[in-house]
C-alpha cells in the first residue's frame, strides 16, 4: 500500500503522496504518474445545501427537457441537429477549426470523403450513433467504450492512434513540446491503467449511486485514466450522454456539456486538477451539476423555439407548395443546407418541380442562396440554423484561455495495432 513520502527514497523506491482521489507515484524513469483510487470516493461525497439544491435543479431540468422533446412533432429534427452541434463543439475543444456548416456541407456531398477537421466531426457523429445503437443490446462497458473509440478514430488523422484499443504505452498531457518528465499531468502507467479500468467498469455497473452523481464521477475518472492514445476527451464527453440515456434520465441524446465545458474551459481543467491534487470531488460535482442545469435549460428553450418555428413555417410552406412544400420543409429540418438535386431526392419530386419549389422558398425568405452562381447552387435554411449558432466568443475563446494549448502526447507503441 502506498504511503506518504518524507522527501527521501531509497534506490528504486517510488515516492508517493496519499490523496482521496488517488496517489502520485514517481516512476523509475523519473516522472510522476497519477494512480486513481476506485470510485465512489472514500470518504464519500458530502453535499451541502447548495449542492443538494443543484442536484434537484439538474434533475428537474433534465425532466423538463425530456418532456418538451416528447411533445415536439418529429423530435428527430431536434436530436439530429444537437448531435451535430455536439460533434462540432466537442471537436473544437480538441483544436479543430471546422464549423457546423462545414459538417453540413460534408453531409451534403459525402463523396468527398472528408478528412482533417471535418472528418473528425463526421466520425464523432458516427461514434455517437454507434454507441446509442449498441446500448440496445450491449451494456455500457469497456467493450462498448472501445467500439466507440474505434468509430471516432476510424479514418484520417486518428488511424495511427490504435482505434478501438487501450494504449500500450505511457501518455501525458501538457503544452506542445512538453516532455514526459515535465508534463503537468501524467495518467496511470499501463499496468495501473488496466486495474483502474477494471474498477471503472465495475462502477458503471453499480446502480447504488444517484445517476447524476454517477455521471459526473465517471466523466472525471475517465479523463484521469486517459486510456487511449488519442480521443480521450471526446470519448469522455460522449460517455456523459450515453450514461444519461442508459440510466433512462433521457429517452434520447438530448444533453451535451461540450458547450458548457468550452465556455468554462479553464475552470473545467482546474476542477479536474483539484480532484487529483486535493481530492476535491465536491467542487467538481458543483461545477458539473451547474453545467447540467444550464445546458438542459438551454436545450429546452431551443426545443421550444424549434416547435414555434416549425408551426410558423408550415403555414408558409403549405401556401407555397401544398404537400410538396411541407415535404421540403421536413427535408430542411433534417438537412438545413440543400441543393435542388438534394430536394429532388428528399421529396421524390421531378427536378423541375423541385427547382420551382426551391425558388418559391427563396422568394419567401425561407431559403438563402449561398454561391451566387447560376449552376450548382446551394441553399441555407437560415432561420433554423440560427437557433444553433454559437456566440462569437465561444467559437474564438481567445488568448486568455490558458489551457487551450494543452495537448495529449504519448510514447509511440512498437506496433500500432
Amino acid at each position: 500500500m502506498a504511503v506518504p513520502g518524507d522527501g527521501t527514497q531509497s534506490a528504486g523506491e517510488a515516492r508517493t503522496t496519499s490523496r482521496r482521489a488517488g496517489v502520485f507515484v514517481t516512476q523509475a524513469e523519473g516522472y510522476r504518474a497519477f494512480i486513481p483510487a476506485p470510485l465512489p470516493p472514500d470518504p464519500p461525497l458530502t453535499a451541502d445545501a447548495a449542492t443538494l439544491r443543484l442536484l434537484t435543479q439538474a434533475a428537474i431540468a433534465l425532466g423538463r427537457l425530456d418532456g418538451v422533446v416528447r411533445i415536439i412533432p418529429e423530435p428527430d429534427f431536434f436530436v439530429g441537429m444537437y448531435v451535430r452541434r455536439e460533434a462540432v463543439l466537442s471537436s473544437q475543444i480538441e483544436g479543430t477549426q471546422s464549423t457546423l456548416e462545414d459538417l453540413l456541407e460534408a453531409e451534403l456531398e459525402p463523396r468527398r470523403d472528408p478528412f482533417g477537421d471535418v472528418g473528425d466531426i463526421v466520425n464523432y457523429v458516427a461514434a455517437m450513433n454507434w454507441g446509442l445503437a449498441r446500448l440496445r443490446d450491449l451494456p455500457l462497458s469497456l467493450r462498448l467504450i472501445r467500439e466507440i473509440h474505434r468509430e471516432l478514430l476510424r479514418d484520417g488523422r486518428g488511424a495511427a492512434a490504435m482505434p478501438g484499443e487501450f494504449r500500450t504505452t505511457q501518455n501525458w498531457i501538457g503544452p506542445p513540446g512538453a516532455s514526459l518528465q515535465h508534463a503537468p499531468f501524467v495518467p496511470p502507467p499501463v499496468h495501473e491503467m488496466h486495474a483502474a479500468l477494471h474498477d471503472f467498469e465495475g462502477f458503471l455497473h453499480d446502480d447504488a449511486e444517484t445517476l447524476l452523481l454517477k455521471v459526473g464521477l465517471a466523466h472525471a475518472q475517465f479523463e484521469t485514466i486517459h486510456p487511449f492514445l488519442d480521443g480521450n476527451g471526446r470519448v469522455g464527453r460522449l460517455l456523459i450522454t450515453l450514461l444519461l440515456v442508459h440510466g433512462q434520465a433521457l429517452r434520447g441524446p438530448l444533453l451535451y456539456l461540450s458547450h458548457y465545458f468550452k465556455l468554462h474551459r479553464a475552470e473545467y481543467y482546474d476542477r479536474l486538477t483539484a480532484i487529483r491534487v486535493d481530492g476535491d470531488w465536491e467542487g467538481w460535482m458543483r461545477f458539473f451539476l451547474t453545467g447540467v442545469v444550464e445546458t438542459a435549460e438551454e436545450a429546452t428553450r431551443t426545443a421550444e423555439r424549434i416547435f414555434e418555428l416549425r408551426e410558423q413555417h408550415r403555414l408558409i410552406a403549405t401556401d407555397l407548395g401544398g404537400a410538396n412544400g411541407l415535404a421540403l420543409l421536413d427535408c430542411l429540418f433534417r438537412h438545413p443546407l440543400t441543393t435542388v438535386n438534394h430536394v429532388t431526392d428528399c421529396t421524390d419530386v421531378p427536378y423541375p418541380t423541385a427547382n420551382r419549389l426551391v425558388a418559391k422558398f427563396e422568394g419567401a425568405g425561407l431559403l438563402r442562396e449561398l454561391t451566387g452562381q447560376k449552376r450548382m447552387r446551394r441553399y441555407r435554411y437560415d432561420a433554423y440554423l440560427r437557433l444553433f449558432d454559437e456566440p462569437e466568443e465561444i467559437l474564438d475563446p481567445g488568448p486568455t484561455v490558458r489551457t487551450a494549448s494543452f495537448t495529449e502526447a504519448s510514447l509511440q507503441p512498437e506496433s500500432p495495432r
